[in-house]
C-alpha cells in the first residue's frame, strides 16, 4: 500500500504562482513515476505533469512554460510549481504514483485562481 497526502493548494489571483507537495508514505523500494492530475468541475481527470525516478517529464500542453515537476527520490516526495496561474487552472489536484503497476492516489488539493 502507498499512501500520497498533498499540500498548497488554495486561492490565489490570475497571474499568481501556488506550490504543491506530495509525500508518499508505505511499503515500496521505488516509486516508478510520480505526478499531478486535475479534475475541474464537470470534466474528465486530466494529467498535468509526471516525472519519472531518472527525471523524464512529461506536461499537459495547457500548463508547459508555466509549471515546473520535481521529485525527491530519497524522501518520495513530489513538488509542482505553478506560475502564472490562470482562471482555467482551477480545479482539485490530485497527487498520484506509479508502484509495482498499480496507480495510487491523494485525497486531493482545491486550487482557485480568480480575482
Amino acid at each position: 500500500q502507498v499512501q500520497l497526502v498533498e499540500s498548497g493548494g488554495g486561492l490565489v489571483q490570475p497571474g499568481g504562482s501556488l506550490r504543491l507537495s506530495c509525500a508518499a508514505s508505505g511499503m515500496f523500494s521505488r516509486i516508478n513515476v510520480m505526478g499531478w492530475y486535475r479534475q475541474a468541475p464537470g470534466k474528465q481527470r486530466e494529467l498535468v505533469a509526471r516525472i519519472t525516478t531518472g527525471g523524464t517529464t512529461n506536461f499537459a500542453d495547457s500548463v508547459k512554460g508555466r509549471f515546473t515537476i520535481s521529485r525527491d527520490n530519497a524522501e518520495n516526495t513530489v513538488d509542482l510549481q505553478m506560475n502564472s496561474l490562470k482562471p482555467e487552472d482551477t480545479a482539485v489536484y490530485y497527487c498520484y504514483a506509479f508502484v509495482y503497476s498499480q496507480n495510487y492516489w491523494g485525497q486531493g488539493t482545491q486550487v482557485t485562481v480568480s480575482s
